[in-house]
C-alpha cells in the first residue's frame, strides 16, 4: 500500500530531480548515482516529525530480493534524516527499483548478519569503506523486504 500524504521534495535540488525523473521514466532514466553508473534505488518514507511523505535515492545494494539501505550520509558524523524515519516506523516503506515500487519493512541489523551485508554494500559501493574509516559512529544498515507483491 502506497505511503498516503503529502510529498516533501528534498532540499536538495539534485536529489529532487533524479527522483522525479526515476519516477516519471518508470526507473529507465535517473537510475544511477550522478556520473558514477552505480545503480541507485528510489526509498520511500513517512517523516517521523513531519509526517509528510519522503524519498531518497539509495545505492542498489540487494540480495536474494532484499536491499540494504546504509545509511552513511558519506561518513558524516550524524545518521540522515530518513534513518529516524525507518527508526520510527519500519513498515512505512516503498522501495522502488526499476517500474513498479513495492512495500517494504525494515529491521536494523546487527553482528554477522550486518557483516555479511556491510561487505556486499561495499562490493556494490567501495566508498562505503572509507565512510566508515572518516566517522566515529558505526554507520547503521537495514535490510528492506517486500511485504506485498
Amino acid at each position: 500500500m502506497p505511503i498516503d500524504g503529502e510529498y516533501e521534495p528534498s532540499p536538495r535540488g539534485w536529489v529532487r530531480d533524479q527522483i522525479a525523473e526515476y519516477e516519471a521514466s518508470g526507473g529507465a532514466r535517473a537510475n544511477t548515482l550522478r556520473d558514477t553508473g552505480l545503480p541507485v534505488i528510489i526509498v520511500t518514507t513517512r517523516g517521523n516529525k513531519s509526517g509528510k511523505v519522503r524519498k531518497t535515492a539509495l545505492m542498489r545494494v540487494e540480495h536474494d530480493g532484499q536491499y540494504a539501505l546504509v545509511a552513511s550520509v558519506g561518513g558524516a558524523p550524524t545518521h540522515p534524516v530518513w534513518y529516524h524515519n525507518l527508526v520510527a516506523d519500519p513498515t512505512a516503506v516503498v522501495i522502488q527499483d526499476g517500474p513498479v515500487p513495492f512495500d517494504a519493512s525494515v529491521r536494523q541489523l546487527t553482528g554477522d548478519e550486518k557483516a555479511a551485508w556491510w561487505e556486499r554494500a561495499v562490493a556494490a559501493y567501495p566508498p562505503y569503506a572509507e565512510y566508515q574509516e572518516r566517522t566515529e559512529r558505526e554507520i547503521p544498515v537495514f535490510v528492506a523486504s517486500r511485504t506485498s507483491g
